[in-house]
């Protein structure tokens, strides 16, 4: 324990945390140890109170039930029958308001009336009436919670958020490639054999629409015709020269690339998301720039990968992409507005709960959380935290671990005891 003390301390050296604060931490931690040492627990493993000869064990239950008050009494070392007393218990939450626990008779002990949720860190106070006098304590009951000056927060780097609504977008991830469109590609061939008198266009060249390609000398009626391109596009192929015969074969190909398609692949454990019609975000190696398009189709059968093909046009006018390049893709394929959302990275994990630690002025303490859907880096909160909150995004694991070397991590109690 001694020695993980002086690593923390060292660590907090080394990011430029003044002696003083620190010397302010081992203080506080030396009273939070002392103060432990310092808890009597009862039969039932709660906590007694004692004021004369009156002793109030108050025990959290959570055996096969959500977390509940017990109340079980003695007087003198004697029991005391559950009818002849009355118990009442206010918790003093941190930022959360107040709870008002009552008591009613469940065989030997007295039984709370409300759920105790998480965290169980609160300021308890006790108010009991035994024989027509009132006992009344209060002692703190801290879990997962510390206290740090805002100059060591900023020290740390601590940034923080509030708990609200959010617009999160589900998308896919998928992967394709860039292929051409079907009728893309134009075959050139002579309409009358004969000999090629002139070449006009060479493999590659760039030709628009009734552009001459090339000229022929008709063997028949020894006229001469010119070939022109059909379409604005590329030389693709070529098999032609001066003074060869044409015959009926190809003798160029042009190809319009001004289109691509983008062939996305979806595997079978996503191919029930809805995904027609959907936006979609293409990436193409090498290049910086987000292609944004919408799906229009699907093949209707699954490739050799059991992948369902969806297709997207890639504007391509600028001649920046080709056919045959691996592609990235992300397809939003759901839009919702949740009423609170926090940063996924805030979350840390804290006994058997993902939690985050939520800010009440220089004191931070855990959120139980019970989420729901993620998107995009962001969570929905569907209980646990209520919306403006202000809670930790960006380094908590430094709250985390200062609770933990604590050992506040839970029940850690501090006792003041009032009398009346």
């Amino acid at each position: 324990m001694k020695l993980r003390k002086l690593f923390t301390l060292i660590a907090f050296a080394h990011i430029g945390i003044s002696l003083s604060a620190i010397s302010n931490l081992a203080v506080a931690e030396s009273a939070k140890e002392i103060a432990q040492e310092e808890v009597e627990k009862g039969p039932n493993n709660g906590r007694v109170l004692r004021q004369g000869d009156l002793a109030i064990e108050l025990a959290i239950y959570e055996t096969g039930t959500p977390p509940e008050f017990r109340v079980y009494a003695s007087y003198a070392g004697q029991r005391i029958s559950a009818e002849d007393i009355e118990v009442h218990v206010k918790l003093t939450r941190l930022g959360d308001g107040i709870d008002d626990i009552d008591f009613y008779v469940e065989g030997n002990y007295l039984r709370g009336d409300m759920v105790i949720y998480e965290p169980h860190s609160f300021l308890v106070s006790l108010t009991a009436n035994y024989q027509g006098k009132t006992y009344e304590w209060s002692y703190d009951n801290y879990e997962g919670r510390t206290k740090i000056d805002d100059s060591l927060a900023k020290a740390m780097d601590i940034k923080t958020d509030f708990v609200s609504s959010k617009k999160l977008n589900e998308r896919l991830k998928v992967y394709g490639q860039l292929v051409l469109p079907p009728n893309a590609v134009r075959n050139i061939s002579a309409r009358y054999p004969g000999e090629v008198t002139s070449v006009d266009v060479i493999l590659g060249q760039a030709v628009k629409k009734g552009q001459t390609l090339f000229t022929i000398q008709s063997s028949e009626s020894l006229q001469s015709y010119q070939v022109k391109s059909p379409i604005d596009g590329l030389i693709t192929f070529q098999d032609i020269g001066v003074g060869e015969q044409s015959g009926d074969k190809k003798l160029v190909a042009i190809t319009d690339t001004s289109q691509l398609i983008a062939e996305l692949n979806v595997y079978p454990e996503d191919q029930n998301k809805k995904l027609l019609d959907a936006p979609v975000d293409i990436q193409v190696p090498g290049h910086d720039k987000t292609i944004s398009t919408k799906i229009f189709d699907s093949l209707y059968a699954v490739n050799g990968s059991q992948a369902k093909v969806y297709r997207a046009i890639v504007n391509n006018n600028d001649g920046f992409y080709s056919p045959g390049q691996f592609i990235t893709a992300q397809i939003l394929f759901d839009s919702f507005t949740v009423e609170r959302a926090v940063k996924e990275e805030s979350l840390q994990a804290f006994r058997d709960f993902t939690v985050v630690y939520g800010k009440f002025g220089d004191q931070y303490e855990v959120r139980m959380l019970e989420l729901g859907r993620k998107a995009e880096g962001w969570v929905e909160v569907l209980n646990g935290i209520p919306s403006g909150t202000e809670y930790v995004t960006l380094n908590s694991y430094i709250i985390k671990a200062d609770i933990e070397k604590s050992g506040a991590s839970h029940a850690v109690s501090y006792t003041h005891l009032t009398l009346p």
